[in-house]
């Protein structure tokens, strides 16, 4: 559970991150941040590999690139789902997933191996 609650920080201070470095991306209060945090990580553990599977052929044909594409995706419809959450094209929603992805990466590692 305490592991859960971590994770869960660590996107909310991504995802603040990425509010405050990508111009294309707004959230009105800290409550539509968290829940914003809940959903993305909700949408990655359950949508993203599904989505990862049926998309194979064209991963692969991208070397892996697609993946990006999934990524925002994810992250325009977490915004879509979530009232108080903006981003303003799939553009942002690509280049918010990206340094959402990175910023979550470098924190989870400063967290070690049990945050």
């Amino acid at each position: 559970m305490k592991t859960l609650l971590v994770k869960w920080l660590v996107n909310a201070l991504a995802l603040f991150v990425v509010v405050k470095v990508i111009p294309g991306v707004r959230v009105d209060d800290w409550g539509s941040l968290l829940i914003a945090a809940l959903v993305l990580g909700l949408l990655n553990a359950f949508l993203k590999p599904l989505l990862i599977i049926l998309t194979l052929p064209v991963n692969i044909l991208t070397l892996g690139l697609f993946t990006l594409v999934i990524n925002g995706a994810l992250f325009a419809l977490a915004a879509a789902l979530v009232k108080g959450v903006e981003v303003a094209g799939f553009g942002s929603a690509l280049l918010a997933a990206l340094v959402f992805s990175i910023v979550s990466f470098f924190l989870s590692l400063l967290m070690g191996p049990e945050g």
